[in-house]
């Protein structure tokens, strides 16, 4: 299996009423970009009903960081510390998602919380996805990259090979090893040792030939980027973007494109369209993404939101009945 197909048919496999998915997030602190993760599970933590409350999209991470609290109303300019233009979008961007409410005084935008930022998530695993170990290209300094940094509570790599112990012998002992096949599921060939995901860890940031630049990471900033993967995997889930407008195209269990005239899992961004020999054109299958999500999984589709309920409860108690 392609690597695309796998890696959502294995999203769809893990996605429980218990277990949020997300795939392709940045699994760095001082590079995020230079780690990409295949696929993230959170699942829920104690205030987790909360943070469904808010929003259904992702919170922006600045707006969290920021001193813009659910107290009073403050000038929007005093609770960044960053560039002007930057702070502007990200207060639009958070009233917008309805986590920032905003007042206007004279000519200046005050904003406050609608509601305190909740301690919403569990644990973290971080997949990696190579269905076929015979060419694994920089999975060993990938997985060493992951578990030295412990950004994530536990490390897997999923794979279609058959596991030998040579394979076994060539990643860091502490990453999982899952044995997956659509139709069966999950083998658990090796399971995956707890990392310390509270203390510091080390991130490789640059590797050249000979030499390595590292980078020490604090367990506060580990801590701030655990908050902000888990809300990024929140707000992005895993179904593609698009499906197949092509007649085709079907859609397997949870939401997975498939094309018939192919036979397989298909890219749509990347392999359907008028370049395709088999393209046949149409509207395609119909998804509601959003729908199957939230049936899926404990992720909330369309929460009533804290900002809308506090201004019934403004709009009530001003009425007198």
């Amino acid at each position: 299996m392609r690597e695309f197909g796998f890696e959502l048919a294995l999203c769809a496999h893990l996605e429980d009423p218990e277990t949020l998915v997300a795939r392709q997030l940045g699994g760095g602190v001082a590079a995020p970009g230079n780690r990409i993760l295949d696929v993230v599970t959170v699942t829920p933590g104690p205030e987790f009903d909360a943070r469904t409350e808010i929003t259904p999209a992702r919170i922006p991470a600045l707006a969290v960081e920021s001193d813009v609290g659910p107290g009073r109303f403050q000038y929007w300019k005093d609770a960044f510390d960053c560039h002007p233009d930057r702070a502007r979008d990200v207060v639009d961007r958070a009233v917008d998602v309805g986590f920032f409410e905003r007042e206007r005084r004279g000519n200046r935008d005050y904003v406050r919380q609608v509601a305190r930022y909740p301690d919403w998530f569990g644990r973290i695993r971080a997949i990696e996805n190579k269905p076929d170990l015979g060419s694994p290209g920089a999975l060993r300094r990938q997985l060493r990259t992951d578990v030295s940094l412990a950004l994530a509570d536990e490390v897997v790599l999923a794979t279609e090979s058959h596991v030998t112990r040579a394979h076994l012998n060539r990643i860091p002992d502490e990453v999982g090893v899952w044995r997956f096949d659509p139709p069966d599921g999950v083998e658990v060939v090796q399971p995956p040792t707890p990392l310390p995901v509270a203390a510091g860890g080390i991130e490789l940031v640059e590797e050249h030939p000979g030499r390595a630049e590292i980078r020490p990471v604090t367990a506060a900033e580990k801590a701030q980027y655990r908050r902000r993967l888990a809300e990024r995997a929140y707000g992005k889930g895993w179904r593609p973007d698009e499906f197949p407008a092509c007649r085709r195209a079907t859609v397997e269990r949870g939401g997975v494109p498939r094309c018939d005239w192919h036979g397989r899992v298909v890219d749509p961004g990347n392999e359907c369209g008028p370049d395709c020999p088999g393209y046949a054109p149409d509207d395609g299958p119909t998804v509601d993404a959003a729908a199957e999500r939230a049936d899926r999984s404990p992720w909330v589709d369309d929460p009533d939101g804290v900002a809308r309920r506090q201004a019934g409860l403004d709009w009530f108690s001003y009425s007198g009945h």
